[in-house]
């Protein structure tokens, strides 16, 4: 499941890549085996992190199970 970073909150991608040019014809982020494609990844500061990347339009979003 993705999910957007926003300071002490959790977010949906639905709520926030609707708007986006590079999301997908759903309005979801472009995730495709097991990768953001339209961010890059972020370094994990820590190897119990969750996977995370910066989408082109700054956000932070993590993968979590």
């Amino acid at each position: 499941m993705l999910v957007i970073l926003m300071e002490n909150q959790l977010v949906t991608p639905q709520r926030v890549c609707q708007g986006c040019l590079l999301a997908n014809q759903n309005g979801q982020p472009r995730w495709k085996g097991g990768q953001l494609r339209c961010g890059h990844p972020v370094p994990k500061l820590a190897d119990t992190q969750p996977d995370q990347y910066e989408c082109e339009m700054g956000f932070l979003i993590a993968s979590i199970e």
